[in-house]
């Protein structure tokens, strides 16, 4: 991989996609690996144009617009031409829904959603190689890699945006996990508020904490079904911060089985010995109003054969 490239002056009209979308964010779409510091400077200095005047970085573009983009240089990242046989079956078998708008997938755990941080490939980079003939691909929403379940993929711009505002809005969509947690869980405690700060550590491990001086947080949570020892959960995050429902469980006194992060030693290891080989969250349903026919869609996510296998195993208490 060389470490950079010049491209040319590249002059590309707006689509009806990209109409509405900033210039500045338009940009970064475009000439990915340089800086927004640069963006900005190059639009301040006149070398972007738009159609072939001087604009602002928060003009919004409109359909037939043409954009001139100068010749930047850029970091090229390695292109991924190819995808296991066996990765690209497993990603087409997961598929839940397609239409001409977006897709979304039942996520295996253990696939990163997108590359970074030593991996190479995930599910956003596989799912543009076996689907060459789609232009654009963005994830939606994300979930962490040990957790399984549904995740959508926009194939447009303007779906992209419009499942966005539902999500800030916490209107028009409803995400539901499975979380099986340690113990019994309080009939009581139906909503979990704490606010949650985010720290980094040396490492460069991302790890959340309950802390007043995070940011605010609200997950519901219900009981789907008791075992002896175990509780499994419904929970729907209203809010979406990182690993929200993790420690909004762990904050209980109840971590989610196989949470490595957040769960205590003495848990894991009782889950071990029980036979628990993966974190227990999984997005089990997501239902939201498709933003193009309008239909109100509900797409349900099996779960794995390990989830269920050790759900089968456990004693249940009516």
């Amino acid at each position: 991989m060389s470490e950079s490239s010049k491209r040319g002056v590249i002059f590309e009209e707006v689509s009806l996609d990209y109409a509405g979308q900033r210039l500045d964010n338009f940009l970064m779409s475009r000439i990915k690996g340089v800086p927004k510091s640069m963006v900005y400077r190059i639009i301040r200095k006149g070398e972007v144009r738009v159609n072939k005047g001087r604009i602002k970085p928060d003009y919004k573009l409109k359909e037939g617009d043409v954009v001139r983009i100068p010749p930047v240089r850029v970091k090229e990242e390695s292109k991924i031409e190819n995808v296991p046989d066996k990765l690209a079956h497993d990603i087409e078998a997961a598929i839940l829904f397609e239409d001409d708008s977006l897709i979304a997938v039942n996520k295996p755990r253990g696939m990163a959603v997108h590359g970074g941080s030593g991996i190479s490939l995930g599910l956003i980079e596989a799912l543009r190689v076996i689907r060459p003939d789609i232009t654009r691909l963005e994830l939606v929403h994300r979930l962490d890699r040990d957790t399984s379940g549904v995740i959508l993929v926009a194939k447009k711009r303007s779906v992209l945006v419009a499942l966005h505002e539902m999500l800030q809005k916490k209107s028009g969509i409803q995400k539901r996990y499975w979380a099986l947690v340690y113990g019994g869980w309080p009939k009581h405690v139906k909503d979990v508020t704490v606010p949650l700060l985010k720290n980094e550590l040396k490492s460069g491990e991302r790890v959340v904490r309950a802390s007043q001086e995070g940011k605010s947080c609200h997950t519901r949570f219900s009981l789907e079904r008791r075992y002896k020892g175990y509780t499994l959960l419904n929970a729907e995050p209203v809010t979406g911060r990182t690993h929200q429902i993790r420690v909004h469980c762990q904050f209980t006194g109840h971590s989610i089985v196989g949470d490595e992060k957040y769960a205590t030693d003495e848990e894991l290891k009782q889950a071990k010995i029980e036979g628990a080989k993966r974190l227990f969250l999984h997005a089990k349903s997501l239902s939201f109003i498709h933003p193009k026919t309008k239909e109100k869609l509900h797409l349900e996510a099996p779960i794995d054969q390990l989830y269920g296998g050790f759900l089968s195993k456990l004693e249940p208490i009516n």
